[in-house]
């Protein structure tokens, strides 16, 4: 059993036996339905969602992975921040260096923290791997558990839970606390943190009065929560995990209909030799793969015409299956804001301007999103390594900018080729094609001053 699935097994029975409450008092912020959740998420993420069945020949086509990727690089590509405190910058750009990788893994899983690791390092922690506790009431993450599981070998595992308290008024308060367990599940015997040597020069309880902002960055997917109403957040292609589902069925399809299209040739069986198993001295005749199947043994010789040999070359229905296979990709593309050919093939259908246009700005939308909360989680990632080494007083400023070239890009081109029909160099009917989808009978009809033939 992984880590993961091991922390995900401990907080169920957490939330079924109140050994939380037992060991804090306090209750968590997280329930059965969203826990489960995020476990198909992160299997779907992983290629391993509960459709995949490769003895039927299913497989991922890790659209997920497609999904994130693209959302993530747009997001951060043209990201530019700078701080005005330069030891600060330079810790800063060290400690988010492989942002885009990790952000990935906080849009599949609904969120992700950011969380200092002492003066000038960073933990990128996703949702699977946190213990939420509390949310105000903007949805700030302002209580949550770290869990950390060692496994020293013969059933004998280290649980260390840190802990991290903010109250707006009382401040910052962590405690850390070590358990022995015996299946590394259940939280087992409470031990003194010295037991472990990595969490010996950790203090059971620290506080810090003057700290009104959580010790770490917390990013949230831009979503609605329907899965239990909470602030948890939620994946960013949780929306389609059915479209995901019948796109992979749809390739495993496709994929029989090449295996099964393979071209071969039936032969009687007195044209084949058997194969003679040299212990039982019984003969066989083995079914070939590939091509070693272009013969295969067929009883045909008592037929009417005494043929041998017949060809089995079935026609391909490749065409259709690729078609339901794209448009399942575009309904993926439009459900979780992306433009369409980012993860179809954009010559399958003719799209108009209007269309692609339209589809741009929803890409445009939801990047701008996933950006607004992002730039939340590194102000307060800024703030907490400012704590960290004693900056916060320094009075530094921090400024994130994102480009917009998802619809910049169009209109320079826009107005390029504007420049082109001003030039002469491109026909106005041309343009009209291009930039308002019509036809060239229709573009050349509505273009006053076109010398052009139109074409029927």
């Amino acid at each position: 059993m992984s880590i993961i699935s091991r922390i995900r097994e401990w907080i169920k029975r957490m939330l079924s036996k109140s050994d939380v409450s037992s060991v804090y008092g306090i209750e968590l912020a997280i329930t059965d339905d969203m826990l489960s959740a995020i476990e198909d998420w992160e299997r779907m993420y992983a290629g391993k969602a509960f459709w995949i069945n490769h003895e039927k020949g299913i497989y991922s086509l890790r659209l997920e992975q497609a999904v994130v990727r693209e959302l993530s690089n747009i997001s951060t590509n043209e990201m530019t921040i700078k701080i005005s405190n330069k030891k600060l910058d330079d810790i800063f750009r060290s400690s988010v260096k492989n942002l885009n990788l990790n952000l990935q893994r906080g849009l599949a899983s609904g969120a992700m923290i950011i969380k200092p690791l002492g003066e000038d390092k960073v933990q990128f922690v996703p949702q699977s791997q946190f213990i939420p506790v509390e949310y105000d009431v903007n949805g700030r993450l302002i209580k949550v558990i770290f869990p950390e599981v060692k496994y020293l070998g013969n059933n004998d595992y280290r649980i260390r839970l840190e802990y991290h308290s903010l109250d707006y008024e009382q401040g910052l308060t962590i405690t850390n606390r070590a358990f022995r367990s015996f299946d590394g599940i259940s939280l087992g015997k409470e031990i003194p943190l010295s037991d472990v040597a990595e969490w010996a020069i950790l203090p059971p309880e620290i506080s810090y009065p003057l700290m009104l902002r959580p010790a770490f960055g917390y990013y949230v997917n831009p979503i609605a929560n329907t899965i239990d109403g909470s602030y948890s957040g939620v994946s960013m292609f949780d929306c389609v995990k059915n479209l995901i589902r019948l796109t992979d069925t749809q390739f495993g399809r496709l994929d029989w209909e090449f295996e099964s299209g393979e071209r071969a040739v039936d032969v009687d069986t007195t044209a084949l030799k058997p194969t003679e198993n040299l212990l039982t001295g019984k003969k066989s005749f083995e079914l070939p793969n590939l091509k070693e199947r272009l013969y295969r043994g067929l009883n045909i010789s008592g037929g009417s015409k005494g043929d041998f040999y017949h060809e089995f070359s079935p026609q391909l229905r490749q065409a259709d299956f690729i078609l339901g296979l794209e448009e399942y990709k575009r309904e993926i593309e439009f459900a979780v804001g992306l433009s369409y050919g980012d993860i179809s093939n954009p010559q399958t259908v003719d799209k108009t301007a209007t269309e692609i246009k339209s589809s741009k700005q929803r890409k445009f939308d939801t990047v701008t999103a996933i950006q607004n909360n992002l730039k939340l989680c590194l102000e307060d990632l800024c703030y907490a390594l400012a704590f960290y080494n004693k900056l916060t007083q320094s009075g530094y400023e921090i400024s994130i900018n994102f480009e917009d070239s998802i619809l910049a890009d169009d209109e320079v081109k826009r107005a390029s080729d504007r420049q082109d029909v001003a030039m002469g160099v491109m026909p106005l009917w041309e343009y009209r094609m291009k930039w308002y989808g019509e036809d060239e009978k229709t573009a050349k009809a509505m273009t006053s001053n076109s010398t052009a033939e139109v074409i029927d």
